[in-house]
């Protein structure tokens, strides 16, 4: 049985700020196997991004990581050092940011920038380098990539700086991307171009994918399984179809009914009521549960990730099993 390219166990990221210590990342758990993606969902602040930056070694202070494994092949993340971790990161493991400034260094062109990245991680000729550069930018659908090498990082909108970023991130075809809302800012047509290159790579290459998105319609039409977070926590995890029909935890169930599309015309939209509580003062039990129509007594005691079915994983003693039976 092959080793899994990546496998977090428990992974606990506090941030110990004067007011307290924020529990950004609570006891996370997944895996990812070769070639496939996972799509990690959840609301602002649910911790989506933080546990992306724990994976890569970029977690800054006053946050470090305090618990917890994370298995890159089998071997521990959280042990090696940030010399070990630099030879990973944009070469074996990559990390597409959803502001495309912290890739991107505003004086320098771009031939520069990526033809450095090639070379600090492969021994080639600076043509060969240059080459690969002007193809992974046609990938992802710049035109007149030769031209567009010249250029500096301010003479390109936006979308065109968010795609030279995945650009870079694609250069040395990484067992492992991790992507942060990387086609937010991008046009529909350019998101479903990039999307489906990242599906090819996957499918071709064995590259891995952790799509950190807010947005349901990318992850079902992209991702193999679904990783949802709340409070800093996974609520539910399975197979993406499966999660996105039947819905086991009342927090998936309020993300998925709130989309717009899926009400009835003239209907007022659904939403969940209330706010997400402070990570500084959680309450006992089920994070959840002051927002949950669903919720008694019981849902204040500590509630663990528990498999209801098979391959499906939920964090509540009151799921919607009637879905599931029906």
């Amino acid at each position: 049985m092959s080793v899994a390219t990546l496998e977090v166990r428990n992974l606990q990221t506090h941030f110990f700020t004067r007011a307290g210590v924020v529990k950004a990342v609570d006891g996370v758990s997944f895996t990812v196997g070769r070639g496939k993606v996972l799509g990690l969902v959840g609301e602002s602040g649910s911790g989506k991004t933080v546990t992306g930056f724990s994976i890569i070694g970029l977690v800054d202070e006053p946050g470090r990581v305090v618990g917890g494994e994370i298995l890159f092949h089998g071997q521990n993340l959280a042990r090696l050092s940030e010399e070990e971790m630099r030879q990973l990161r944009g070469n074996r493991i990559a990390m597409i940011f959803q502001d495309p400034m912290m890739t991107l260094n505003p004086v320098l062109r771009i031939d520069t920038q990526m033809i450095e990245t090639v070379l600090a991680h492969t021994k080639v000729s600076h043509e060969e380098a240059r080459q690969r550069c002007r193809d992974t930018l046609g990938m992802v659908g710049i035109p007149s990539p030769e031209e567009r090498l010249k250029s500096y990082p301010h003479q390109f909108s936006g979308g065109m700086r968010q795609r030279v970023a995945i650009a870079i991130a694609l250069l040395h075809r990484p067992e492992l991307i991790i992507a942060d809302e990387p086609t937010t800012a991008l046009d529909v047509t350019i998101q479903g171009q990039i999307l489906a290159e990242v599906q090819k790579l996957a499918i071709n290459t064995g590259t891995s994918l952790i799509w950190i998105t807010h947005d349901l319609s990318v992850v079902a039409g992209l991702a193999d399984d679904i990783a949802v977070m709340y409070a800093g926590r996974v609520v539910e995890d399975g197979p993406v179809s499966e999660v996105l029909d039947k819905p086991l935890h009342p927090y998936t169930h309020g993300l998925i009914g709130s989309v717009p599309s899926r009400n009835k015309r003239g209907e007022p939209l659904r939403q969940i009521p209330g706010m997400t509580p402070s990570l500084l003062k959680l309450p006992p039990g089920c994070a959840f549960r002051s927002r949950c129509d669903r919720a008694t007594a019981e849902c204040a005691a500590p509630i663990e990730l528990m498999e209801l079915t098979l391959g499906r994983h939920a964090r509540c003693i009151h799921p919607h099993m009637e879905a599931v039976a029906a």
